[in-house]
């Protein structure tokens, strides 16, 4: 049985930083294309980060870059997700997701449960 567990969220104020961490099991996912989305009270899911599955190339939503970065660990089946210069509009659940075809591409095959990240002003 495939599963992504994330962890790493809490709260922290504006402007620190958080590291979120998603293992996967049930499967190795060397070769994905693996990412990272969020969903705020009352919104719906949004794009944040993805990573090709070596790690070459990445893809950040306008409202993070430059402040986020993912990262891989495919010895560990694990994808991180470095926050800095948190705002408050960054408060959502944030789920890992697994098995794009591209980058660019919003389809994935296996999600997380998510974590919630809180950033109080």
């Amino acid at each position: 049985q495939v599963q992504l567990v994330e962890s790493g969220g809490g709260l922290v104020q504006a402007g620190g930083s958080l590291r979120l961490s998603c293992a996967a099991s049930g499967r190795t996912f060397s070769s994905d294309v693996m990412g990272w989305y969020r969903q705020a009270p009352g919104k719906e899911r949004e794009f944040v980060a993805a990573i090709s599955w070596r790690g070459g190339y990445t893809n950040y939503a306008d409202s993070v870059k430059g402040r986020f970065t993912i990262s891989r660990d495919n010895a560990k089946n694990t994808v991180y997700l470095q926050m800095n210069s948190l705002k408050p509009e960054d408060t959502a659940v944030y789920s890992c997701a697994a098995g794009a075809s591209s980058i660019y591409s919003g389809t994935y095959n296996y999600w997380g449960q998510g974590t919630q990240v809180t950033v109080s002003s």
